[in-house]
């Protein structure tokens, strides 16, 4: 068994003092870091709506509409963990890994199968529920959780082994759906929350030369189109017509947008319908050709200001669990960010990774309000109440 921490190993609350400790709460609240969320919302949405402009039709849309409807079961969590204290999921303990495991096990057997791949529920058939959104999350408490309980005891190997195998779980079910942009996701929260936490940088060396031993045998274990989606990355124009051809149209989208743009809802190729999944995926496309360089560059700033904002939260606070949980949020933005730019790009491999609060995409969406409110949440409460 592992050893937990002497000093008070996890975060308790006081509901005999809740109503003091909200009150001062509420001075701390950070409005910028609000500000910049609803900013790339609202930016977002008018990528949508121009990705998927109709000329003949110039209303909204279903896509638009719907993601304006997600927008207020979204605004109600983001609130509603913003208003939590983030402590009280600690007390939770490994119920809500398990919730996420369980909900992930569930869409491989009840889920439906949508482009080869079987990632969603439906709810009310309004709204498609893919878990493994919601999952990046909770996995993110569970691991601040662990690391939190043992950090006098994170530069074992087997606390460093073990906290592997919290992700490892959800990652390698979400690998099955199949979807292997989310389970990297999964190990770039993993990677960021166990560097911040204080493991021993040579465990990571050696996850590093173990993943180059397997590198031959992984290759030859994944799916055939994921290995063509490698391959074409390389030489898109060897197949131009197919499986080449969106990675070609998104470098066509970037590259013809200069410095302004061609103007909004002026787009050749996503007016003219030449960029596919360009409401979801390649939506960074859309806004680089229509908004050109100026655009783009405002989009970055907006997420590094939020980054920003966000460190400045994991600064405050004094205790881990609490850190750890804004350090594993940011490691799942920023890996997002730079592998869906990367992919618009043409820099890295298609891996259909959403930009995080642009792409269409409710379960996205609502799962990173509400990390942003989590974060608030810690905000809110960083200095030391009495209890």
């Amino acid at each position: 068994m592992l050893p937990a921490s002497r000093d008070g190993s996890l975060p308790t609350t006081s509901a005999s003092k809740s109503g003091s400790v909200e009150a001062r709460s509420w001075r701390h609240f950070d409005f910028w870091l609000i500000g910049a969320t609803f900013a790339l919302i609202g930016l977002g949405i008018a990528m949508i709506y121009s990705a998927t402009f109709d000329a003949a039709v110039p209303s909204l849309n279903g896509l638009v509409f719907r993601h304006l409807v997600l927008l207020i079961p979204g605004t109600a969590i983001l609130a509603f963990a913003a208003i939590t204290d983030y402590r009280l999921f600690a007390q939770m303990g490994i119920l809500q890994w398990i919730l996420a495991v369980l909900a992930l096990a569930i869409v491989l057997v009840l889920g439906r199968l949508e482009f080869g791949a079987q990632r969603w529920i439906d709810v009310f058939g309004f709204f498609q529920l893919q878990p493994s959104e919601p999952g990046k999350l909770l996995t993110i408490f569970a691991l601040a959780r662990f690391f939190s309980k043992y950090r006098e005891h994170v530069h074992r190997l087997k606390v460093f082994l073990a906290s592997i195998a919290i992700v490892a779980v959800p990652a390698g079910l979400t690998f099955l759906e199949p979807d292997l942009g989310t389970a990297l996701v999964y190990g770039a929260i993993w990677a960021g929350i166990a560097f911040a936490a204080g493991c021993r940088l040579i465990y990571f060396g050696g996850i590093g030369v173990a993943a180059l031993a397997i590198l031959p045998f992984a290759w030859q274990a994944l799916p055939t189109y994921m290995r063509d989606r490698f391959t074409i990355f390389l030489n898109p124009t060897s197949d131009p017509l197919n499986q080449g051809y969106n990675i070609i149209q998104a470098s066509i989208s970037v590259g013809s947008g200069g410095w302004f743009g061609r103007g909004y809802l002026s787009g050749t190729q996503s007016q003219l319908e030449f960029l596919r999944v360009r409401y979801a995926d390649f939506i960074f496309s859309v806004l680089a050709e229509e908004l050109g360089f100026v655009g783009a560059i405002t989009l970055i700033a907006l997420y590094a200001f939020l980054v920003i904002r966000a460190m400045r939260a994991a600064l405050l606070t004094r205790e881990p669990y609490g850190r750890l949980i804004v350090i594993g949020i940011i490691s799942m933005l920023v890996f997002q960010v730079f592998v869906n730019i990367g992919m618009n790009m043409s820099m890295l491999p298609v891996t259909g990774i959403p930009l995080p609060f642009i792409s269409y995409g409710g379960s996205s969406l609502i799962t990173f309000m509400a990390a942003i409110g989590v974060i608030e949440s810690i905000t809110m409460r960083h200095r030391p109440l009495d209890f």
